[in-house]
């Protein structure tokens, strides 16, 4: 797989899944879970559209440009979906606290991503 066609087919499943699970938690989680594990649930939802959105953004930066910060930008945000997102979906349905413990991870995943993506950028602007 490239290394554009990567982060575009992530963000493009990132985004069809935060879809279901936003439904998902607005229909058949509501009157279910308390106000907290829905506002929980609501924050994975949230951060798991915004990085399936910064991966389509690498996706369409990488087809112009590969490089190897791009490609760590795409690696890190898929991680921070999966640990940030998916350890707040378990504490939302009610996983152990310890589960919590996850969460940073994924959110230095995040961050990582983010710097990887300006990197990225910064190498871009200075080759024109």
């Amino acid at each position: 797989m490239t290394s554009a066609r990567f982060p575009l087919l992530a963000g493009a499943v990132a985004g069809a899944i935060a879809v279901v699970l936003g439904a998902f938690g607005a229909h058949a989680l509501r009157g279910v879970l308390d106000e907290r594990a829905l506002a929980t649930w609501h924050t994975a939802v949230e951060y798991q559209f915004w990085h399936a959105l910064a991966l389509l953004a690498v996706g369409v930066l990488a087809r112009a440009r590969t490089t190897r910060a791009a490609t760590v930008a795409a690696i890190a945000f898929v991680a921070g979906i999966v640990l940030f997102c998916g350890s707040l979906y378990m504490l939302a349905l009610g996983s152990p606290r310890i589960v919590g413990a996850i969460t940073p991870f994924g959110g230095v995943a995040f961050i990582a991503g983010w710097i990887a993506l300006a990197a990225h950028a910064a190498r871009d602007a200075a080759t024109q």
